[in-house]
């Protein structure tokens, strides 16, 4: 699978996301994606950033992919018209939940356990219920808070593909290790966590943990799973 995060010059970039849903689903070998926007935040926040779009694609295979960087408009358009953009190929090493009712990412690669010792993406996806969206959003400042404080976070973006309701976050780990000091033992995600559990904030959730093979480009300036 991909991730690809590209920034514009111009701030009416959101009709891309109009002009290349019927390309995505034309694309031979594409078996799952989903264009996002992006927060300007590290996580799940309100305050959007026009210039920057996501895309999360899970292919049949290295040569569908190779494919569509080569061949497609839409990856002409991020060489010729981004200012700045930032692509990893993954292999799934754990998932649970869904997305739009579906499994995306199948089953883990092989070695998968040997991969976590190094770096790890991880990708949470949620669609919150409209009668929750008040305290979730009130949650958010502080898990940010914490999120932006842990040394192992190498990047995070936060993401929807809907305004305020269907949020993502998709972030960059030193290791396995780093994401469970997050996710076990910030005072504040640990909070949310049961919360969400208490409150029914979802009306459909997903996590998914995935080794980084290759990246290029640059994210903010730097390439954050290229050793400095």
């Amino acid at each position: 699978m991909s991730f690809h995060l590209v920034r514009y010059a111009r701030v009416d970039a959101m009709r891309y996301m109009a002009f290349d849903r019927p390309v995505l689903r034309g694309t031979g070998g594409l078996r799952f994606w989903r264009l996002l926007g992006t927060a300007r935040g590290g996580s799940m926040g309100l305050s959007a950033d026009p210039r920057r779009w996501a895309t999360l694609a899970v292919w049949d295979g290295e040569a569908a992919l190779e494919g569509f960087l080569s061949r497609s408009p839409i990856a002409r358009r991020w060489r010729e018209e981004a200012v700045e953009s930032w692509h990893v190929r993954m292999a799934p090493l754990r998932a649970h939940g869904r997305w739009g009712g579906v499994e995306p990412f199948g089953a883990p690669s092989p070695g998968a356990s040997g991969a976590e010792r190094g770096p790890v993406a991880v990708l949470t996806r949620a669609s919150i219920r409209p009668s929750r969206l008040v305290e979730f959003y009130r949650a958010v400042p502080a898990v940010e808070r914490d999120l932006a404080a842990q040394d192992g976070c190498l990047a995070s973006v936060g993401m929807g593909e809907w305004p305020v309701a269907r949020q993502a976050t998709f972030s960059l780990w030193r290791d396995a290790a780093a994401v469970g000091g997050f996710a076990h033992r910030t005072d504040a995600h640990r909070r949310v966590i049961g919360r969400v559990r208490e409150r029914g904030w979802y009306a459909e959730e997903l996590f998914a943990r995935f080794a980084p093979l290759s990246s290029e480009g640059t994210w903010n300036g730097v390439d954050p799973l290229r050793p400095g």
